[in-house]
């Protein structure tokens, strides 16, 4: 089960995320579904398409079951079989 301790170790296609903060101003407050992850970039399914976006220098906001997990892009920036089950 994923948690706000336990997201990074986890899967992160097939989430909702949203852009809290960015070193570029103008992705902050996009959203949308995680649908493929690369070591430094999602792509998300937006409201207006696909958007490839660089993880690092970004604040995400993933929204879970019953609660929203808040992580730096700097913690995601991993290729994802890597991530998976690693200890931070």
């Amino acid at each position: 089960m994923i948690t706000q301790e336990n997201i990074a170790l986890h899967e992160l296609i097939g989430l909702d995320t949203e852009i809290l903060d960015s070193s570029n101003k103008q992705i902050v407050g996009l959203s949308g579904r995680i649908v493929d992850e690369t070591k430094s970039m999602f792509t998300l399914d937006t409201k207006s398409g696909l958007k490839m976006i660089p993880k690092h220098n970004s604040k995400w906001q993933f929204k879970l079951d019953d609660t929203q997990a808040v992580l730096d892009g700097a913690i995601l920036n991993r290729r994802p079989h890597d991530r998976l089950g690693a200890k931070l």
